[in-house]
């Protein structure tokens, strides 16, 4: 199943090509978003990404079957519709920086009586549902499963792309989107993508300091979480675990049991200056002007259940965040 590209068009086994009207101009992608299309089956889904609607136009580069089959629906330098409202490391709208693929997975199902039914009313087996929470928060819920040869195939494509244009990611709609879209969902292995495509199991964290006089650690990327840990003190310095477009989940470096989320306009690399930018590129608004996602982010607390104090600032001092 070896793939290529040529002239921004895939080229390689079980691929077809069918040209979407949905699309805009030129672009040169810096990201890849992968999706679900929560659709009966590869063709429907096809189908309606290649049908001009009244409203609520939709369309991706590719869309993914669950047998490996691939359809390539618009060149990959080309806008296709498949972000909508979105941001990411301060870009907006992400339909005019990404590269998008649909991969077939009904996503979200509901438990009817013993049996798994999609929103469209197709029943799945038991061995084709995965119970679990999403990573941005909501309770334990069934989700479809994907095929293992969609899986190998999804990162097949990844790992082209990124190579051929230099992408700096690979992003999940739920990513870009959080409380609005869940997808890919927790079904499908994101993380181990990204390690295998992106090389990051060898990356240590990067590290950060502190930029404020002191800085709220909290639970969760919003200014509403309660902080896990007395505020961190100017120059603290932190370890990146996740980064996310307002807020990044650190560790800090002196100690360890403490990991939480804070305001990327209040950290800086550790290495540069004081004129160094927060992990999202871009302007930040400040903490208080961030909304809480509509299901909450996965929690950071003191890890083993540790309460080590961090030393604190003095009470007189207005603490970043707040």
């Amino acid at each position: 199943m070896t793939l290529r590209i040529e002239n921004h068009k895939l080229v390689g086994d079980q691929v077809s090509h069918r040209d979407t009207p949905n699309r805009g101009g030129v672009m040169n992608p810096s990201y890849l978003v992968l999706h679900y299309t929560a659709g009966r089956s590869l063709e429907s889904s096809v189908e309606s990404l290649c049908t001009r609607k009244p409203q609520g136009n939709a369309s991706a580069h590719i869309v993914l079957g669950r047998d490996g089959r691939i359809v390539q629906l618009a060149p990959f330098n080309i806008v296709t519709w498949h972000a909508g409202v979105s941001q990411w490391a301060g870009l907006v709208g992400l339909n005019s920086h990404s590269i998008g693929i649909e991969m077939d997975n009904a996503g979200l199902l509901k438990r009817v009586g013993s049996q798994y039914q999609a929103w469209f009313g197709k029943v799945y087996p038991e061995d084709e549902v995965l119970l679990a929470a999403h990573r941005n928060g909501g309770p334990v819920s069934p989700w479809h499963a994907y095929s293992e040869v969609q899986i190998e195939r999804a990162i097949e494509l990844a790992d082209l792309l990124v190579e051929h244009y230099g992408l700096q990611d690979v992003l999940g709609h739920e990513d870009i989107a959080p409380g609005r879209k869940t997808d890919p969902g927790p079904a499908f292995p994101l993380g181990a993508l990204k390690s295998r495509v992106l090389g990051r199991e060898n990356d240590s964290p990067a590290r950060y300091r502190v930029t404020a006089n002191s800085l709220n650690i909290r639970k969760g990327p919003d200014a509403s979480f309660e902080p896990v840990a007395p505020a961190l003190k100017k120059g603290t310095e932190v370890f990146l675990l996740e980064a996310r477009d307002r807020w990044s989940l650190v560790e800090v470096v002196a100690n360890v049991e403490v990991e939480g989320w804070v305001s990327n306009a209040f950290i800086a690399p550790a290495s540069a200056g004081r004129s160094a930018v927060a992990p999202a590129a871009g302007s930040v608004e400040p903490a208080s002007a961030e909304a809480v996602p509509a299901g909450k982010a996965r929690k950071a607390t003191v890890k083993g259940g540790a309460k080590k104090k961090l030393h604190g600032a003095k009470k007189h001092h207005p603490v970043a965040d707040d």
